[in-house]
């Protein structure tokens, strides 16, 4: 699941262009929204359009669903090791 967390976290950082963060400050539990990363919806949408070319995620349109998933790098992580068994 590292690996995966990690994965994600390069994902992120390529996708929003976050220039003064490394995978190494980003904590899995931390929030991504709020008084974790700070992140917007619009980085949500572009997070989430990385997330569907890369893994082939389709995003639920359940609101409170994908909150849930999006909370942190670890649900993420999750949601797309989910994803890859089905």
């Amino acid at each position: 699941m590292q690996a995966l967390e990690q994965e994600i976290k390069e994902l992120l950082i390529a996708a929003l262009n976050l220039e003064d963060i490394t995978p190494d400050d980003i904590d899995p539990t931390a929030a991504l929204f709020n008084e974790g990363l700070a992140l917007d919806s619009i980085d949500a949408l572009e997070l989430g359009l990385a997330l569907q070319k890369r893994y082939g995620l389709s995003l639920s349109a359940d609101a409170e669903d994908t909150r849930r998933h999006f909370s942190s790098i670890r649900t993420l992580s999750m949601l797309v090791a989910d994803k890859r068994t089905q």
